[in-house]
């Protein structure tokens, strides 16, 4: 489905000066920019627009009252500082599963007067040293379990 679809969907009956929260996860956006969301929602505390194939914030309204904001599993590589000007009360921002590489792109949210951001940025380089952290884990205790294993079956031989 379409966002502009999406957001008609969502608005179920309601102005779009009357919504605070907006949720448009798995929709999709042509040319991979936002669509149908305009400056008319003026008290829109939440976005979440997770998995939307989303590669450019420049059509990204003015949001003053947003405080959240959901980016995550999209394609944006840069392009941030537009949060800054657009979104300047942003307090929670999650940007995981993007295309973000370094931490010299996020540099321009750090700006933010009031920004409170937890931010969870999984840069390529870290995300691929928890997966082999992960996988160190899950042998330790695959080789533990299998100790343990020979162990009780020694006992068991033993006993017979």
């Amino acid at each position: 489905m379409e966002m502009k679809k999406r957001i008609n969907l969502e608005l179920r009956n309601k102005a779009p000066e009357e919504v605070t929260e907006l949720v448009l996860d798995n929709c999709r956006c042509v040319n991979g920019e936002i669509e149908g969301l305009n400056d008319t929602f003026k008290e829109l505390e939440s976005l979440s627009m997770a998995d939307v194939e989303l590669s450019s914030l420049a059509r990204l309204p003015s949001l003053n009252k947003l405080r959240k904001l959901e980016l995550s599993n999209n394609s944006i590589s840069g392009g941030l500082e537009v949060l800054a000007e657009k979104c300047p009360n942003l307090t929670y921002l999650n940007l995981s599963g993007n295309k973000i590489k370094d931490l010299s792109t996020v540099e321009a949210l750090m700006e933010m007067k009031m920004m409170r951001m937890k931010m969870t940025t999984k840069l390529v380089h870290l995300k691929n040293m928890r997966k082999r952290r992960r996988k160190k884990r899950r042998m330790t205790m695959m080789m533990k379990q299998a100790q343990n294993w020979e162990r009780e079956k020694r006992k068991w031989v033993s006993r017979t």
